[in-house]
């Protein structure tokens, strides 16, 4: 992270010196060596800490993750899951509704995969239900296991 006067400088973005008024190209801060940068009075600096804005807030003073509301989130991710497994299954809705209407089979595979999905959606439920506290929660839906769900062959 470049910083001028307090204030942080983008690569590729051009800027005027505040105290020379002397304006630098876009990529002055690309093309410019460590020497030139520190000759005008550019810091660099290591970019702040990143945190995953779907379970926390920022970092305390201490340095510590500041957690979203653990029993907020979990009715968010809940409720996504039962989104996505309904997004999965509504494109082969018509198949279950025209056997219902007219009694033409569904194929059992189709319905062996549907309840599948409905499946994995309860375990997925159960697992996020079964959280503690954010940590948990965040490490649970991140990993693959969460992310797969049964394919129709």
């Amino acid at each position: 992270m470049f910083v001028l006067d307090g204030i942080t400088l983008s690569p590729d973005r051009a800027f005027t010196h505040p105290e020379s008024g002397v304006q630098y190209p876009a990529n002055w801060l690309r093309l410019s060596s460590y020497a030139e940068r520190k000759a005008i009075g550019i810091q660099e600096l290591p970019d702040p800490p990143q945190w995953d804005q779907r379970f926390y807030l920022g970092y305390d003073a201490d340095g510590n993750l500041i957690s979203k509301d653990h029993a907020q989130l979990v009715k968010q991710w809940m409720a996504a899951t039962r989104t996505t497994a309904n997004t999965l299954l509504q494109p082969t809705d018509w198949v279950i509704i025209r056997e219902l209407d007219n009694g033409k089979i569904a194929d059992p595979a189709l319905k062996q995969w549907r309840e599948s999905i409905r499946l994995a959606s309860e375990v997925k439920g159960a697992a996020i239900a079964a959280t503690t506290n954010t940590a948990e929660l965040a490490a649970y839906v991140t990993k693959a296991d969460y992310q797969q769900w049964p394919n129709l062959d």
